[in-house]
């Protein structure tokens, strides 16, 4: 009896130094935003003045957030088909038994997951520069173009660019879990399609989707809450710019809280009413996520 009781014990003080990191690193800074997003605060010297909910009946107003609201979500849908399709097709003839080296194809297509964001962030905007970057000079010697695309310093590129660079660094994760997803199909199924003469995008298409399509959508809310946490690249490559036409919430929400422009003053509790709004939404996806889950392994 004396060792029964021992052994909760045990479990309980494990818990304690994860609890402790989540509280200090997760639940505090929770609270503390939704507590300062209530005041008008620079998060200096100045004093905090309560003003409720004016933080978030601005925010209704301000069209820089609603700006960067439709950025967040224009990379979301830009993001989120390319890499689910792209990773699909590669893991499923990555799949095949019979394809030498598979091992090593996966290594090389998951080498950019593993690699820092700022590490990334820096290389593309050597690679994508106008001035001498090697893409550009790819493109003017095979004769696409008479001259160089600042796809960084263009409005209407630095989002296709972005865009692509993000779908290129997390390719490598998606793939993953559609090959995890694709171990779950028993062989039998494929050797029955053979003797169907079912075969390429029909194989794919009527047999093998349906057989996954739980694991479809976990892997689809995964990757649109992924899509939603961007800062660290586009602030390695563009800083939001140019003209803020890469400024996406988590660049607003840094932009009011820390950099704001010469002779205003920061606004931390208007970052944090726009963090809390942000984490709703993030969290929203992810009970959604929470849910399919739960029913998939119900059903399975």
């Amino acid at each position: 009896m004396s060792n029964r009781k021992r052994q909760p014990r045990a479990v309980y003080l494990a818990m304690v130094p994860g609890l402790v990191l989540a509280g200090m690193f997760t639940f505090y800074p929770i609270v503390a935003a939704g507590y300062y997003a209530l005041f008008d605060w620079s998060g200096f010297n100045s004093p905090k003045v309560f003003i409720g909910l004016e933080n978030f009946s601005r925010l209704m107003t301000d069209p820089f957030f609603w700006g960067a609201f439709r950025r967040s979500l224009i990379f979301l849908l830009g993001t989120v088909p390319l890499q689910m399709f792209i990773s699909l097709w590669i893991a499923v003839l990555l799949n095949n038994r019979l394809l030498k080296l598979s091992n090593v194809f996966r290594t090389l297509i998951f080498l950019p997951v593993v690699t820092p964001v700022a590490v990334i962030g820096i290389v593309w905007t050597f690679l994508l520069s106008p001035f001498n970057g090697p893409i550009n000079g790819l493109l003017l010697d095979l004769g696409l173009l008479t001259r160089p695309i600042d796809f960084l310093g263009s409005s209407d590129t630095v989002m296709p660019s972005v865009i692509a660079v993000y779908v290129w660094k997390w390719l490598g994760l998606t793939m993953i879990y559609w090959l995890a997803a694709l171990q779950t199909v028993p062989e039998d199924v494929y050797e029955a399609a053979r003797l169907d003469n079912c075969k390429g995008g029909r194989l794919l298409l009527f047999v093998i989707l349906p057989i996954i399509r739980p694991f479809a959508l976990v892997i689809l809310l995964i990757s649109a809450v992924g899509a939603l946490n961007v800062f660290p690249l586009i602030m390695s490559m563009t800083n939001g710019g140019p003209f803020f036409s890469s400024e996406v919430i988590e660049i607003f929400i840094y932009r009011s809280a820390f950099a704001t422009a010469e002779g205003t003053r920061t606004q931390l509790g208007y970052a944090a009413a726009a963090g809390v709004l942000f984490g709703l939404l993030i969290m929203s996806l992810t009970l959604v996520q929470a849910l399919i889950s739960r029913r998939s392994g119900k059903t399975s």
